[in-house]
């Protein structure tokens, strides 16, 4: 058993990239999407009315996952809230989607609120990064890289996208929107080995303080971080 604050990083054949038991409440898994849409369509219905062919994949993923987590999940009951949450109205599950490329991502848990984002890499990131971090965070990430305004080395591009990650994450646990990710969300002590894994520490500041502990895994292509509170 791994102790208190680890966890384990499990891989299988694709195209179940990545899956992690939390407990036997909580889990999470990453899906590569390789599969034609029939495929999802034979054990998930689609719930809502999306053209665009590589979404509605993506969000046939992201529901399947659901049951593959839970067997018993009820995706039938899922609603859509006014901030564009998906949630249950009795929350018999708490529960968070992600997509990005070819990869969907899920949290699932019975007791405890959760919230889940995975991103793909890309130069864009260290564009729109005074959009996302704020300026004592910056100082704290110039501070530990080499970095020019025009220009992100692997390296950095990677850092910047957990960070973004992390702060998505935050956002869709809190779940009724109306956050300015600079300002609400704070994150510290993130000292991120950009090859690895580890457990970023935040600061949610919209109503009171709320400490959070993302754990983050940076794997070739993709990044993922979640919260579970």
């Amino acid at each position: 058993m791994p102790a208190a604050g680890e966890f384990r990083i499990s891989f299988w054949v694709m195209p179940l990239f990545y899956q992690h038991n939390i407990n036997d409440q909580t889990k999470l898994a990453v899906w590569h999407i390789t599969e034609p849409e029939s495929f999802f369509l034979a054990h998930v219905p689609l719930q809502r009315d999306i053209t665009h062919p590589h979404k509605r994949l993506q969000h046939l993923a992201g529901r399947y996952i659901l049951r593959l987590l839970f067997p018993d999940f009820p995706f039938e009951l899922i609603r859509i809230a006014s901030t564009k949450k998906p949630y249950l109205p009795d929350e018999a599950f708490h529960f968070s989607i992600s997509h990005c490329g070819d990869y969907a991502a899920a949290i699932v848990s019975t007791d405890r609120r959760v919230g889940i984002d995975i991103e793909i890499p890309t130069p864009r990131v260290a564009r729109i990064r005074h959009k996302f971090l704020h300026a004592v965070e910056w100082e704290a990430v110039e501070g530990s890289s080499a970095y020019t305004e025009h220009y992100a080395d692997t390296g950095m591009i990677r850092k910047l996208t957990l960070l973004w990650s992390a702060k998505e994450a935050v956002f869709k646990w809190y779940g009724n929107g109306e956050v300015d990710f600079s300002e609400h969300i704070r994150l510290e002590r993130f000292g991120l080995n950009a090859e690895d894994s580890g457990i970023m520490q935040a600061s949610f500041l919209k109503e009171k303080v709320i400490h959070l502990s993302l754990p983050y895994i940076a794997f070739d292509d993709l990044c993922l971080v979640w919260v579970a509170t």
